[in-house]
């Protein structure tokens, strides 16, 4: 079963990372369910800002795939875009010519998750699982998920039904309707 964080969970990893680089970083994995290796490995053609879709290039199975670019990471993409200027990578790391490794990424989603007072037992790639969890959680088809997340076979994504609270919420406990309050006498007289 895969690790999964609530909405509010993610939302305090994004806002505990200072460094726009790594916020950055880690909202485009949770944002368009990127692995680590498609995010690093993003170069600036592949961010379709009038379509609103990411292309991931040469994934996991040397498959291209394109998935979401929120308008609500948009304005801090390009003023991530303006104050580094990067050229051939999305994210480019300190050897140059090359991207940022998979392993910096792990490390700042380790501090992040410090910062945020996190103790799930969580990689990086449960930002990908929470993405397809939510979506499903939201109503999204899991033929679109499917796609999302490239994902050749439908079985691969259907682990996310396990782990989704949608259906489980509107599931009542067999203890609660014992536990409900026994109702009181109004009356004295009643206690007979």
């Amino acid at each position: 079963m895969p690790v999964v964080f609530s909405r509010e969970e993610v939302k305090r990893l994004l806002e505990k990372v200072v460094n726009l680089k790594h916020r950055m970083l880690l909202a485009l994995i949770y944002a368009g369910g990127l692995r680590v290796g498609e995010v690093v490995r993003l170069k600036p053609e592949n961010i379709d800002s009038q379509r609103m879709l990411i292309r991931g290039r040469q994934a996991k199975g040397f498959k291209d795939r394109y998935t979401l670019l929120p308008q609500s990471i948009l304005e801090e993409l390009r003023t991530y875009w303006l104050r580094y200027q990067p050229k051939k990578w999305l994210f480019p790391g300190t050897r140059l010519g090359r991207h940022l490794t998979e392993r910096s990424v792990q490390e700042v989603f380790k501090r992040a998750m410090k910062s945020a007072g996190i103790h799930k037992p969580a990689t990086t790639h449960c930002l990908r699982h929470s993405f397809a969890t939510h979506l499903l959680e939201s109503g999204t088809d899991l033929r679109y998920i499917q796609e999302l997340l490239g994902h050749s076979s439908p079985k691969t994504t259907q682990i996310y039904t396990h782990v989704t609270r949608k259906d489980l919420a509107r599931i009542i406990s067999p203890l609660d309707p014992l536990e409900a309050p026994t109702p009181r006498p109004e009356r004295l007289e009643d206690y007979r």
